[in-house]
């Protein structure tokens, strides 16, 4: 039975206006704030539950939302205290939007929506992960939406401290309660919610650390998919006992019976974040939003940026050149977004109890504070070359008015040469001012990668190579053919109108693009990309019909 509200406190500077919502252990109110002038939620500790226990979580879930409310899907705290009748509480930002619970119950999500929402999420807890913390609780309902319409992740009172000790990639939970009786889904021990809690949080004594936390980022991802959660099996029974047993077995129930239009390379992403095994699962939430953008990449969506901390730290024994205006020479940080082979590295806490600094994810850098926002890069994964030569769609011979050459519109074969040689003069500037001002001799700094392999593809995408045009339908259809110079598996090809007419651009498995309801007469041109790994050509192949 849930708990009835209590009544709300009286704080200074603040106006009650209503009740937002309670929980197993607290309420939350909305106020009106004096000065500046704003609306804001306030979380208050239940007068029932107010312990010395009690107490102390509610203040470190206060501290740990101050340590990371910075993050753009993250709730904003603004301060906290305690209300003159003695209960805690703390003022955070008021998300007037609906959670990810109300919007998949009211809709399913589209493809698009729940991979930008997905790499959002990671984001969120990549960073909490950062600080030390894990969340244990990501579920939609601890996702609000923001004025932006952001998601806006919260409620971290059941998250742990992350112990570098015993940890899995130097990180792991401080959390060793066992599992109580759970009722309508949640335990009242530790507070989780059985259908998108991993099989470990089920063990006597569980043992979670970061890929907990992916198994539960799938899971939601899922949820907004689905529209259900991913153990649910409609028409048959879903109880506690029920969900657990499925999640522990991995008996989730299959996407595409609901949602066809679900790629496959998404589907397995999603069941990798799921395993049953944590071995089998991502190792990190990093690596899970690099699939979620590959997925995005492959259906050739703009990937959505990964907004994490800065997580590098300055180069120990760098001297001070002395003079503040001085330029200096820097290394280059390179942050590879598509999941490179890299060595092993950890991603510790700063600041939480116990932890070690951060160390660096790239190339040491001069030590800049603040956030760095990780943007997609392409894969550079090597693909297996296949037979060039794609068949046209057929045409007509009786229908066919001419057939022309297509035409490359001439390019600017001097701009690569130029920015060539200007690179070469920049670099070889960069090196003269680093022995006249660098001053003594340093050794190469090798780059963390894996193996020596290069985290970006530096081979470009070609273009396509002149095919014919047929017109056909008695001037009403026509058909481009094109060709791929270097022909590899997996190459795909987009193509677009650029005679006045709007459209968007057209993905096509084919080297040919037919285009009808054309008037006889009227000219007729596209722009052909070959796409490959997420990469496309740099110069489409421009065709006309005249």
């Amino acid at each position: 039975m849930r708990r009835a509200p209590t009544s709300p406190p009286e704080i200074p500077g603040l106006t009650f206006l209503r009740p937002l919502g309670s929980g197993g252990f607290s309420d939350v109110y909305l106020y009106q704030q004096e000065l500046p002038r704003r609306e804001v939620a306030v979380k208050v500790l239940a007068a029932e539950t107010v312990d010395d226990q009690a107490r102390a979580a509610f203040v470190g879930e206060a501290n740990l939302m101050a340590q990371l409310s910075a993050h753009p899907y993250i709730v904003t705290i603004y301060g906290a205290s305690v209300a003159a009748d003695g209960r805690p509480y703390f003022m955070m930002e008021y998300c007037a939007g609906p959670s990810l619970a109300d919007q998949y119950k009211d809709h399913r999500f589209t493809v698009a929506d729940a991979l930008r929402t997905g790499v959002r999420l990671s984001s969120a807890v990549a960073t909490a992960h950062s600080a030390g913390i894990l969340h244990r609780d990501i579920k939609p309902a601890n996702v609000l939406t923001n004025a932006y319409g952001w998601p806006a992740l919260t409620d971290f009172g059941i998250s742990a401290a992350l112990e570098p000790d015993h940890a899995h990639a130097g990180l792991t939970s401080a959390g060793d309660t066992p599992v109580g009786e759970a009722d309508g889904g949640t335990s009242p021990t530790i507070g989780m919610s059985i259908p998108w809690s991993p099989p470990e949080m089920f063990a006597d004594h569980p043992q979670t650390d970061v890929r907990s936390d992916v198994f539960s980022l799938a899971a939601t991802i899922y949820t907004l998919l689905a529209g259900h959660t991913p153990f649910e099996v409609r028409g048959k029974p879903n109880g506690m006992i029920d969900l657990i047993g499925r999640i522990e077995r991995g008996a989730m129930t299959p996407l595409e019976n609901d949602r066809p239009d679900v790629p496959r390379s998404l589907l397995l992403v999603l069941a990798r974040g799921m395993a049953v095994d944590k071995e089998s699962r991502y190792d990190s939430v990093l690596e899970f939003a690099r699939a979620l953008q590959r997925v995005e990449l492959e259906l050739s969506f703009s990937p959505t940026t990964i907004d994490v901390p800065n997580l590098a730290v300055p180069a120990a024994g760098r001297p001070d050149a002395g003079d503040p205006d001085a330029t200096r020479l820097r290394d280059i940080r390179t942050v590879d977004a598509q999941g490179a082979a890299r060595a092993q590295g950890t991603v510790d806490a700063q600041g939480a109890a116990g932890a070690r600094p951060p160390a660096p994810s790239a190339a040491p850098d001069g030590g800049d504070d603040g956030a760095t926002v990780v943007r997609g890069v392409r894969s550079s994964a090597p693909v297996a070359p296949a037979p060039a030569g794609q068949a046209a769609r057929p045409v007509d011979d009786a229908t066919v008015r001419g057939v022309r050459r297509s035409t490359v519109r001439a390019r600017r074969r001097w701009v690569p040469a130029l920015v060539i040689g200007v690179v070469v003069l920049l670099v070889g500037g960069a090196v003269t001012a680093g022995i006249l001002l660098g001053g003594d001799e340093r050794e190469p700094v090798a780059s963390p990668s894996s193996g020596g392999d290069d985290p970006l593809d530096v081979e470009g995408v070609p273009a396509p190579e002149e095919g014919d045009i047929a017109i056909g339908g008695g001037g009403s259809s026509v058909t481009f053919t094109w060709t791929n110079p270097d022909a590899r598996e997996g190459d795909r090809y987009i193509w677009q109108r650029t005679d006045g007419v709007a459209g968007d651009k057209t993905p096509s498995s084919e080297a040919s693009a037919t285009i009808d309801g054309i008037t006889p007469g009227d000219e007729v041109c596209v722009s052909v990309w070959i796409v490959r790994s997420g990469r496309q050509s740099p110069e489409p192949l421009e065709m006309c019909t005249s």
